[in-house]
């Protein structure tokens, strides 16, 4: 191959990459939630069985990792459309990333609480 044409991955294509897994895993989250909620049609006690798995600390452990990869592909999603619409948005890119990133983390750590308090309560009593 020519030189200079093989494209290195940087923080554009990371960002890429995240963007892409974060849409297909809150995809499929949307397709299980679609599908468990039917289950109240077809039977409503297998739907309350269902609801009770998900009150285990194992399903909280994905109920957060579900909010983290919204908030990223969310807060990426604004870094996008700033990109494509802002005059000076490609010269600022890497910026907006690594702002993202930093906003990203701020919000994950707040949610830690919120979402993982009552596992915690489960595990180790109040």
């Amino acid at each position: 191959m020519p030189a200079g044409t093989l494209y290195r991955g940087r923080e554009g294509m990371w960002s890429w990459v995240a963007h892409r897994v974060t849409g297909v895993l809150i995809f499929f989250f949307l397709f299980v939630h679609v599908l468990d909620t039917s289950l109240v049609r077809v039977s409503p006690e297998a739907y309350d069985e269902v609801v009770a798995t998900y009150k285990t600390p194992i399903v909280a452990l994905l109920e957060y990792g579900l909010v983290a990869a919204i908030l990223f592909h969310a807060l990426n999603g604004l870094r996008v459309i700033a990109v494509d619409f802002w005059s000076k948005g490609a010269r600022y890119q890497k910026q907006m990333l690594w702002s993202v990133v930093g906003l990203w983390v701020v919000l994950v750590l707040g949610a830690i609480y919120p979402v993982l308090g009552h596992a915690a309560r489960e595990l180790f009593g109040s």
